[in-house]
């Protein structure tokens, strides 16, 4: 399979997981504005779940332009991250009506670790095929940015039995810190 392929693929699943998230959401039963406010928890969620798939859109964009090639093990490393990525709808659709709880607070968080490391593993399965010496090499360095990002979803995983709003606040801040793609592996001009 081509990167072509297997980013055309993971866009169709990406715009997928969207799609369902926003089909869970239901417009209010009145005709007020006040009505809305029901909705909010379940509003913030969504808006909070989008911006991760959209960052992890944009980063895999970024990621297939930096490589030439993909091999078998990047074909399942994306399967992998596709898969956590497509348990955001669940995991969205029961902490929105569920903010102070902290089961719901701790599975979002879940999935969030699982979507970023499986991010991890598919950036060092390129790694591979591609060499220490490659453009996506160098653009990755050390990439202490993804190591503090699941480090602070354990860390909200962690808190979430005892302070469930502080989880969301340090997922929050996970997606605040991620809303800049990643520019080191931006395409270049003739890329893309």
């Amino acid at each position: 399979m081509s990167k072509g392929r297997l980013e055309a693929f993971s866009d169709g699943v990406l715009a997928v997981v969207i799609t369902i998230m926003v089909l869970s959401l239901r417009p209010p039963a009145g005709d007020h504005w006040s009505d809305l406010h029901p909705l909010l928890p379940k509003l913030g969620v969504y808006l909070l779940s989008f911006v991760f798939v959209a960052i992890y859109w944009n980063n895999h964009h970024n990621l297939m332009h930096a490589v030439h090639r993909v091999s078998g093990g990047v074909l399942w490393a994306n399967a992998h991250l596709l898969f956590w990525l497509s348990l955001t709808p669940v995991a969205a659709a029961w902490l929105g009506p569920h903010l102070g709880d902290s089961a719901p607070s701790a599975a979002y968080g879940i999935v969030l670790l699982g979507s970023g490391t499986a991010y991890g593993v598919l950036v060092q399965c390129l790694l591979r095929v591609e060499g220490p010496d490659s453009r996506l090499a160098r653009a990755v360095g050390r990439d202490w940015k993804g190591w503090l990002s699941l480090v602070a979803y354990v860390a909200g995983i962690a808190v979430s039995p005892f302070v469930p709003w502080l989880s969301l606040a340090i997922y929050a801040g996970v997606a605040i810190g991620w809303l800049v793609p990643d520019r080191r592996m931006a395409p270049t001009g003739e890329e893309g």
